[in-house]
């Protein structure tokens, strides 16, 4: 087995030599993160015939879109599992997650708003619940041995509950591609899902789409243009100019041009306006956790109009060395969350501080999106630190200019004292 998870302890697998027995071990009940594609379907066999367990399939609805949900019932009993269990999590994954990163600033490496990074916290979450419902031993993902996403499951699970097993197929079996998954389910008998394999690897949910591979392996290349799906080209978007307002509460969204939504409905809202404009298409090359480089493609409309607006309001809201602290520490927050250790304490505590730090960043913002473009026109606070009286450069009585001259003597006296010393004087 390889390492990085833990793995069925000798007592157990020397009981379970007896009926019943697997492979590679004895699990009793395994909840398996399950999507319905090729690699999850194959993944049932798998695990009855190596852990001789039985297996919960498991599906988390964040936003990836309806098609992807429909007949999953049937193909999870097709392959061999004995229930399916659907959560949705749309609600709970924008407002427990999505809203604590924007309301932190969190960007990994100047770009990644954290779409996947902030949904398998949520999904593996859910799974560790199932477990305790159904009574599972173990869960179970289909995710590489080359990615991210295998530690932000497990550093979860670990969190949690340390005391379920962690079965990682792609880390153990012989299925090397998609013709020899396809051959293993023919063999067992799996229906072969018929849907037409992307060229690209992708991950959909309401924050954001990705897409890799295919071209975008080679950072020279341009992606084609019938690639995206949750944005049109900016040089196909209205030639019409549209405003959006948004109304933020102590850092989080709370309405669109006046209107009140959930926190899922008003990011749906918002990917529907950002799209239709072209807007947060992201094209980047990042460095994944487990230390190699990787070229992502990603499109999160709602949210790049989202932080816009958050930005800018805090413009207003938070003093000079009070956004100098909090964009440090959103660095830090970005990488965590990345990383998988949204369970971690450092990352609550951090929440904490960017919780009390937005206190009174409430008010709203104008932005203006043209051809894949957020341009701000408009903020308003009543918590504002902005004064006109004050700012103008009419006189003001607060603020008497003749002050300047012994604040400018005082606060570069150090860069004196400096030229004085090397001229001798």
């Amino acid at each position: 087995m390889a390492s990085g998870h833990r793995t069925v302890s000798v007592t157990e697998t020397e009981v379970s030599n007896a009926k019943g027995s697997g492979l590679r071990g004895k699990l009793n009940k395994v909840v398996l993160a399950y999507s319905g594609g090729l690699d999850t379907s194959v993944i049932v066999p798998w695990l009855r015939e190596n852990y001789g367990c039985d297996v919960v399939c498991f599906t988390a609805d964040v936003g990836q879109g309806l098609q992807e949900l429909e007949g999953l019932e049937e193909k999870a009993k097709a392959s061999g599992a004995s229930q399916l269990v659907v959560k949705d999590l749309k609600e709970e994954f924008v407002k427990d997650y999505v809203f604590p990163c924007l309301r932190a600033g969190a960007i990994y490496e100047r770009k990644y708003l954290l779409g996947t990074s902030m949904a398998r916290p949520v999904i593996a979450k859910a799974m560790v619940d199932v477990a305790k419902e159904v009574g599972a031993d173990a869960v179970a993902h289909g995710c590489t041995g080359k990615g991210n996403d295998q530690v932000r499951f497990e550093l979860t699970f670990f969190a949690l509950n340390p005391e379920l097993n962690v079965v990682a197929p792609w880390r153990e079996w012989d299925i090397t591609g998609r013709e020899d998954a396809i051959e293993y389910a023919k063999k067992h008998n799996v229906p072969v899902p018929v849907t037409k394999k992307s060229i690209y690897s992708r991950d959909r949910n309401l924050w954001h789409l990705s897409h890799e591979g295919d071209i975008l392996e080679d950072p020279a290349k341009e992606p084609k243009k019938d690639m995206y799906m949750m944005s049109v080209d900016p040089e196909d978007a209205p030639n019409q100019a549209e405003y959006v307002e948004i109304g933020i509460e102590s850092g989080l969204p709370v309405s669109v041009n006046g209107k009140r939504f959930s926190p899922a409905s008003l990011l749906s809202e918002l990917n529907d306006i950002g799209g239709r404009h072209g807007i947060g298409r992201i094209d980047m090359v990042e460095n994944r956790l487990v230390g190699m480089k990787s070229r992502g493609v990603y499109e999160t409309p709602g949210g790049t109009i989202l932080f816009t607006a958050a930005r800018e309001l805090e413009s207003l809201t938070l003093d000079r060395e009070t956004i100098q602290v909090k964009d440090s520490l959103a660095l830090k927050y970005a990488e965590l969350v990345y990383a998988g250790r949204w369970f971690d304490p450092l990352r609550e505590s951090l929440d904490a501080f960017m919780e009390k730090i937005t206190a009174t960043t409430t008010g709203s913002v104008t932005l203006k999106l043209y051809k894949g473009s957020v341009t701000v026109t408009g903020r308003n606070s009543p918590y504002s630190l902005y004064r006109q009286d004050i700012s103008s450069f009419e006189s003001s009585q607060i603020y008497d200019q003749a002050d300047a001259a012994g604040f400018i003597r005082l606060y570069g006296l150090p860069m004196r004292v400096r030229a004085m010393l090397e001229k001798g004087i």
